[in-house]
Order: structure tokens, then C-alpha cells, then sequence
């Protein structure tokens, strides 16, 4: 096989249409744009979402749903990770850094800490908002929660 001998498998490729080039070819005169009107002229341009006339889909279906302005979202680490991270890399401090730097959370988000799973170290954990069971079970293992804004 070499460079010069490569071509497209058969049927990928097809001979363009071209249109406008006399009466002969079929598709001559009009260059199958139909008679008359903008569609018909050099230099047409119709709107986004343009269907013809036909009501356009976004006009067509309902408006529905609601997005609220306020919604804060945070960055769910549960417990069972605290204490993941904690045998890992031998922390036994938290905070928004502490989970930036281990792949946690991003720069920037907001990190809520969840009481998914169990801990069995005593750590302290600095974060932006905490699970009623979280807390209990950090509490549980001689740890501490605090809040931070």
C-alpha cells in the first residue's frame, strides 16, 4: 500500500450537482431553485429558525419549566471520600483547598459535605455547607465541622 494508490471506498463519494449549466444538462434555467421570489435570487439569507412560513418549532412548543435566579450549587464530597483522602494523603485537616489540590472539587465551586458512608478518623472539616448526618457522623469520630461563608 502506498500513498498514491489510497482512494475512498466504494460509494463514499459522490459527482456534485451542477446546476445552471444549459438546458441539456436538466437542470438548466432556473438551476432548481423553482420561479420567482427571494429563494429564487442571488443573495438570499432567511431568518434563524426559518421554516417557510410554517410556524416554527420554537413557536409551536410550550413553554414550560423554571430556572431559579437564586439556586446555589454546591459540590457534593461525602464522607466515605473524607475518609479516603484522609488514608491517602494522610490529611487531617479539610478545607476548599484541601479538596482543590485532591481533585474534589473545582476552583471556584461550592463544596457541601454529605454522610454518605462511614469515617472512623478524627479530622477537621472546613467547608461551605454540611448534611445534618455529616456532621453527626465527623462529631462521632472526635472530629469537628465548621462553616465557612
Amino acid at each position: 500500500m502506498k500513498l498514491e494508490n489510497l482512494k475512498p471506498a466504494k460509494g463514499a463519494t459522490h459527482n456534485t450537482k451542477r446546476v445552471g449549466r444549459g438546458q441539456g444538462s436538466g437542470k438548466g434555467g432556473t438551476a432548481t431553485r423553482g420561479t420567482k421570489g427571494a429563494q429564487a435570487r442571488a443573495g438570499y439569507e432567511h431568518k434563524v429558525g426559518f421554516e417557510g412560513g410554517q410556524m416554527p418549532i420554537q413557536r409551536r412548543l410550550p413553554k414550560f419549566g423554571f430556572k431559579n435566579p437564586t439556586r446555589v450549587e454546591y459540590r457534593a464530597v461525602n464522607v466515605s471520600t473524607l475518609q479516603a483522602l484522609s488514608e491517602k494523603l494522610g490529611v487531617k485537616e479539610f478545607t476548599p483547598e484541601t479538596f482543590i489540590a485532591a481533585g474534589a472539587a473545582s476552583k471556584g465551586e461550592l463544596v457541601k459535605v454529605l454522610g454518605n458512608g462511614e469515617i472512623n478518623v478524627a479530622i477537621e472539616v472546613k467547608a461551605n455547607a454540611f448534611s445534618s448526618s455529616a456532621i453527626a457522623k465527623i462529631e462521632a469520630a472526635g472530629g469537628k465541622a465548621t462553616v465557612i461563608e
